[in-house]
């Protein structure tokens, strides 16, 4: 709990301690220090701001006392008491004038002091003499930067006395230095040969035994063994203030109740919820609050403190936690410490069984199964280390909220609750999941065969021995979308061996023979271009310089029913125009361009539909498929890449290699709509205007990979229509009696 009694600036116990904006504390006396005043002008400040009574001697006097000197105590170098008394009396005690080389009026540079947590604190710089408030200089603003999070709060004309005292911290604080000095009185040095023993100096945490100054020069030399042991001031007995003992019972009850800051006759009685703050009836018969929501004080003391209650006890459950789980730490160490010696001891007796030839490769595997040890137990070391400085954070947040707890003043509670109740619950946040398990196993992944002939004697290697476990198909992370499909994998947990790839295999859809469809390193996969409407079966598997694993489970996967897709703008011709997240098309030429889908059919029955939204001049637009790979400077259908109908207002025809067959009746006008049936179980193409099936299935005996396909002009714009079924009436057109 020691660390949440100490001011962030000097490192000591608070003094004084005021409350930021920000929730956090610092020593009333560290404030004056670190607080800044900016003046809106190059001249030097307001007359009103500068301290009155000392000297500019006096004040460099103060910084000198103030600096630290080589045998001061980190923590008593930022607010001492001299400087704390150094701006006099009077409402200017709260502020400093502060200046830069250039604004102060002097050449000389104006040495500036460090606290132990890093702050800069410049000492006081007075005006020079007969230096007023220069005419046109605009009034100085002072604010004050909080250490921690380094938020700025602006001071008014109060200064830091604007700012609320932390009764309820000022008080444990008492309790603390109260109950610390009687359990360093009472602490008595173990190996001590006199009677009385002399009183305890430090504790080793690692030997757990109290040593006076004597005996440990004598017993305990900080050389040797003892080099890297931690000595730390005796703990407090358990009936001291901090140690679980019932001193707050009394440190408060006998405390004069608090009165507003703004009325000193008046107590506090209601709490403001939008201020975070307590007030008296006279704050609130003024106004200040009127449209605020203001409760009872002791209904929202009950309250925060319920909450503050809940909150630790989410924090002590993780603590318990955290015990047993540094129990089953140190257990680990102890098992991997034995499975260690197992491991040598086995590999020592398979190398003595060899020939000479065995001798200087048993020191290298040797080494090998002393380096897996040491990297375990360095794991397991710094997991112990992370986790037990996490649970001395969480207890000591614990004890200090629990003396906070125990506190009998409504309004200086409900000033840092909102503040404790936040950090309780980031505590608690902090043991995430995962936190709480061994990083490493107790279990070697050392395997030596002592089969092998002479001459291989020298390639044995431990990472060899073993092939790649099963990966894991992460299932959350595997999906279709239209005709793709994207898995992901992991290998298992605590595995050792060495993986220099994996294997996708994926079967036909159709439940075919797998093939593979990836090899590499990555443990995410997309594959493109699948039928739709299919099923697929998937499994991966890894290998290493020994071999293949074994396949994973097979996952299945099933792509969309039905094609959805757009236009493709990457493969379109340069005239074309795309608008509407590339659903509808128009183009900037006379001349006819091609346009793609970015769907690409093989198998199945597929059915599309493209509106006519602008239809001028008698056009003639084509609709139908083509290969990739289709000319796009000219009509659709004039190549051997693409199968076409080209229409204008009153007919029809259907075009391949730029031959024209079946002309038929029937025209597209604005607000028609053309349907194109691709079907691949049949192998052939049929074409619908607004509905009804125009002439006959255009071509048959078709056979490959197809894509939709669109070519016209700047007179027509059409809108892509995807993802429909195919109408009961189209799926069976009728045949021409042929």
């Amino acid at each position: 709990m020691e660390e949440e009694l100490k001011c962030p600036v000097c490192g000591s116990l608070f003094r004084e301690p005021i409350i930021l904006p920000c929730s956090h504390n610092v020593c009333l006396p560290c404030a004056r220090t670190i607080a800044v005043q900016t003046p809106e002008s190059e001249q030097h400040l307001p007359a009103l701001l500068h301290p009155r009574g000392p000297t500019p001697a006096a004040a460099a006097a103060a910084a000198a006392a103030a600096a630290p000197g080589p045998g001061a105590a980190a923590g008593s170098t930022a607010c001492p008491d001299s400087e704390c008394a150094a701006g006099g009396g009077g409402d200017h005690a709260d502020k400093l004038s502060l200046h830069s080389e250039t604004d102060s009026g002097y050449g000389s540079y104006t040495p500036s002091l460090k606290s132990p947590n890093g702050v800069r604190v410049l000492p006081l710089v007075p005006a020079p003499p007969g230096a007023g408030v220069p005419r046109g200089a605009g009034p100085a603003s002072s604010s004050l930067t909080c250490p921690q999070c380094h938020r700025s709060a602006s001071l008014d004309q109060r200064g830091l006395r604007g700012f609320q005292r932390n009764r309820l911290l000022e008080a444990i604080v008492q309790r603390y230095q109260q109950g610390r000095a009687a359990a360093a009185a009472a602490a008595k040095c173990q190996l001590c040969d006199r009677s009385p023993p002399e009183p305890a100096a430090v504790l080793c945490e690692q030997c757990e035994v109290l040593y006076c100054a004597a005996c440990q020069l004598r017993c305990h030399p900080a050389r040797g063994p003892f080099a890297k042991h931690r000595l730390v001031p005796p703990p407090a007995h358990p009936g001291a203030p901090g140690g679980g003992g019932d001193g707050g019972k009394g440190a408060g009850g006998g405390r004069k109740l608090p009165t507003c800051a703004e009325h000193d006759l008046e107590n506090y009685s209601m709490y403001c919820v939008s201020c975070r703050s307590p007030v008296c009836y006279q704050c609130l018969e003024e106004g200040k609050h009127g449209k605020h929501d203001v409760k009872p004080l002791g209904a929202m003391w009950k309250q925060h403190k319920a909450q503050l209650s809940q909150a630790l006890n989410g924090v002590s459950d993780k603590a318990k936690e955290a015990k047993e789980f540094l129990v089953q730490l140190k257990n680990l160490l102890q098992q991997i410490q034995e499975n260690g010696l197992d491991y040598e001891a086995c590999l020592v007796a398979q190398c003595d069984a060899l020939v000479e030839a065995l001798t200087r490769q048993k020191a290298k595997l040797l080494t090998k199964v002393t380096k897996e040890r040491e990297h375990k137990l360095k794991v397991v070391w710094d997991q112990i280390n992370h986790c037990t400085l996490k649970l001395r954070q969480s207890t000591g947040l614990m004890e200090y909220c629990l003396e906070v707890i125990k506190e009998n003043d409504p309004s200086g509670f409900l000033q840092i609750s909102d503040a404790l109740i936040k950090r309780v619950q980031v505590s608690q946040e902090q043991w995430v999941k995962g936190a709480l398990e061994p990083k490493v196993s107790a279990e070697f992944d050392l395997t030596l065969d002592s089969e092998p002939l002479l001459q291989s004697i020298h390639q044995l290697d431990f990472i060899q021995m073993k092939l790649p476990p099963v990966p894991l198909l992460q299932l959350e992370k595997c999906c279709t979308r239209n005709n793709s499909v994207t898995l992901a994998w992991r290998m298992p947990p605590l595995t050792h061996n060495p993986v220099e790839g994996y294997i996708l295999e994926l079967d036909d859809g159709d439940g075919g023979q797998f093939r593979e469809v990836y090899v590499g390193k990555e443990t995410l996969c997309t594959i493109d271009g699948l039928h739709f409407n299919s099923t697929y079966n998937a499994r991966v598997k890894a290998f290493n310089s020994s071999g293949v694993g074994p396949y994973s489970k097979m996952v299945i996967l099933q792509t969309s029913d039905v094609a959805w897709f757009t236009f493709d703008p990457s493969s379109a011709h340069r005239d074309i125009v795309l608008s509407n997240d590339n659903q509808t098309a128009t183009c900037n030429s006379y001349d006819d361009r091609v346009v793609l889908g970015t769907a690409a059919f093989s198998k199945g029955v597929h059915y599309w539909e493209l509106h006519v939204d602008r239809y001028d001049n008698h056009p003639d637009p084509a609709f139908g498929i083509a290969r990739i790979n289709v000319v796009k400077d000219m009509m659709l259908g004039k190549d051997d890449k693409a199968w076409a109908m080209y229409v204008d207002n009153n007919r029809s025809w259907f075009m391949h290699c730029n031959s024209h067959t079946n002309r038929t009746e029937g025209g597209v006008s604005k607000g028609a709509t053309v349907g194109v049936l691709l079907d691949l179980n049949k192998h052939n193409l049929t074409f619908y205007i607004n509905g009804q099936q125009q002439g006959p299935p255009a071509f048959e005996n078709i056979e490959g990979v197809f894509m939709p396909a669109l070519s016209l002009n700047r007179n027509v714009q059409v809108t892509l229509h995807t993802g429909l079924e195919v109408p009961q009436c189209v799926k069976q057109p009728k045949l021409p009696n042929n």
